[in-house]
């Protein structure tokens, strides 16, 4: 028996389950794009897949639809793999350990991928259910989508007929996006420098954190492990010498770090001004984010004795100067729509490696000037400090349609079935609508899905009620789609 057996709608939740015993974290997908492949074969429907995994399954209209548009369902089929520190458990190979708790799913100790799976499930159950009224579908599930939307830049459209299109990787129910800032991936690197040491290891951890997605979350004030760690090396930096062996913190662009560290070498006598200097830096942080970041913790421990190889004087001076100076979070707020973030980025990765120190930005921005300008300080910055700066995955914003239709059913539907008031909004994250939307620019969009909490965080979890009543709300636009969509 299935650990979401009886949960409703029986058939996405079983196709939810089937994914989420299939490894696929970015860079991982074959096997779930080989498994939607099955699927579609075993309904006899047309179906493609492409180098990237990418997979597009046609189904014809149902009886009474054949004059209806053709309409695309889409979402993404890999999923961000995080968990929690001592979990014993491989995003390679390990299906999620799935819980129902309190009227939601989550996974134990990790990320659930409800981002997107819950697409997945959605849109495969529809191809399943021939009792649905529809028009032509094409069902489009792509990859890569949490590093950069790889698979989307790749997906050939010349085939596509769609004239509409339901997005569905959207967590927040009842809001209908129709707009989203456009973003890329920025990576500096500093060579590395090295010189020789003798003294006393230490390990400074920031962690504690409660971090989530940079682009969604990224206006809930809360603190970013990497900065709070180049604040706490300059902080000692100015009280007593020490050399760097490392630093290293998060492990995705997209997600608010929640752990960093330094290993640094320091001289005996200086052990207890660094662990004092530490815990009064801990205060002033659990201070400044009392609200958001409550249980910041800062921990200053003692490895062993020894020589070591740490950065050169010069490059420690250049990873501190960097992490103190470089921008992080909101940049600007819209004007034009109150209370939207406009343009920000996020220092996710900090990775010392053979080679130099490398720190990962997520960058988002619904102007483009204005994701120009966040390039180009930090191309500034890193080329002056000598280092060198790379951008990958750049994805277009997808500017806000307020007159969109398919917008307008959704929300229709919604306050019809709910008697709540739905909304129309933009989002400042990247959806794969922007790009969509460049490769076939007549597409009348709209974004949408169910409740979901703490996305690419270990905490994320997916609201049982409002999967169901977000698939009825699907079923209904499907069927209504001809009358209002043209």
């Amino acid at each position: 028996m299935g650990v979401l057996e009886g949960l409703k709608p029986e058939r996405v939740f079983y196709y939810f389950e089937e994914i989420c015993k299939i490894p696929h974290g970015s860079y991982n997908v074959a096997a779930i794009s080989d498994y939607c492949v099955s699927v579609a074969q075993s309904m006899n429907l047309e179906v493609r897949q492409d180098e990237e995994y990418n997979v597009v399954i046609r189904k014809p209209a149902s009886e009474g639809y054949g004059e209806a548009p053709v309409l695309m369902l889409q979402g993404h089929l890999d999923m961000v793999c995080v968990k929690d520190a001592g979990v014993d458990f491989d995003f390679e190979k390990d299906g999620l350990n799935l819980v129902v708790e309190d009227g939601y799913v989550h996974a134990k100790g990790t990320t659930l991928g409800g981002d997107d799976g819950i697409a997945v499930a959605m849109g495969l159950a529809i191809l399943e259910d021939n009792t649905i009224e529809h028009p032509e579908l094409e069902v489009v599930f792509t990859t890569e989508e949490e590093v950069g939307m790889e698979g989307a830049i790749a997906l050939d459209t010349a085939d596509l007929k769609a004239k509409y299109l339901l997005n569905l990787d959207s967590e927040d129910e009842g809001h209908f996006l129709a707009g989203c800032a456009g973003g890329v991936k920025a990576t500096s690197f500093l060579p590395m420098s090295c010189a020789s040491a003798e003294g006393t290891a230490m390990t400074l951890h920031v962690h504690g954190l409660v971090g989530g997605h940079s682009g969604s979350e990224i206006d809930k004030g809360r603190a970013n492990a990497n900065i709070l760690l180049g604040r706490l090396l300059f902080e000692l930096h100015e009280a007593l010498p020490f050399c760097i062996i490392s630093v290293d913190g998060g492990d995705k662009d997209n997600a608010i770090p929640v752990d960093s560290k330094a290993e640094i070498v320091v001289s005996d006598e200086d052990i207890d001004e660094i662990q004092s200097l530490a815990a009064a830096f801990q205060e002033k942080v659990r201070s400044e984010f009392h609200v958001c970041d409550p249980v910041i913790a800062i921990d200053a421990d003692v490895r062993a004795e020894g020589g070591y190889e740490v950065f050169s004087m010069a490059l420690t001076e250049k990873v501190i100067f960097m992490l103190m100076q470089v921008p992080n979070g909101i940049q600007t707020m819209s004007a034009d729509l109150p209370g939207l973030v406009e343009s920000s980025l996020n220092l996710g990765v900090l990775e010392t490696t053979e080679e130099g120190v490398a720190m990962t930005w997520a960058i988002r921005s619904s102007v483009k000037s204005l994701k120009e300008l966040m390039k180009d300080k930090l191309r500034y910055m890193t080329e002056f400090l000598g280092g060198e700066m790379t951008f990958r995955g750049e994805y277009p914003e997808w500017p806000f349609n307020p007159d969109s239709k398919i917008c307008a059913l959704c929300k229709k539907i919604y306050e019809e079935q709910t008697g709540e008031e739905a909304s129309i909004e933009m989002i400042h994250a990247g959806l794969e609508c922007g790009l969509l939307s460049e490769k076939m620019p007549w597409l009348d969009m709209v974004s949408m899905g169910p409740e979901m909490h703490d996305i690419h965080t270990s905490r994320e979890r997916l609201g049982i009620a409002s999967v169901e009543r977000t698939y009825n709300l699907v079923l209904t636009v499907l069927k209504e789609f001809k009358n209002y969509c043209n």
